[in-house]
């Protein structure tokens, strides 16, 4: 099975290119702290997405350099 992830879609880079975020928050077993932790990925897009949108992605195979990650569905 493939990994996937609910990201915010921070950027519409190039034409089927789109930089998201993904945010992970944990409590600390010690100190009991909320811990957030920010990631961009770039993504591969084919349907109609704008910034600020929640989207699911999967992992794919390397598209290029940096893509290999690719949006789904728009949540």
């Amino acid at each position: 099975m493939k990994k996937q992830l609910t990201a915010t879609v921070i950027k519409h880079s190039s034409e089927k290119t789109v930089k998201v975020e993904v945010v992970r928050r944990w409590k600390h077993p010690v100190y009991k702290k909320t811990i957030t932790r920010r990631k961009n990925y770039l993504t591969h897009c084919e349907i109609k997405v704008k910034p600020g949108d929640k989207v699911i992605i999967e992992q794919i195979k390397p598209i290029s350099r940096k893509k290999r990650w690719q949006i789904i569905k728009n949540i």
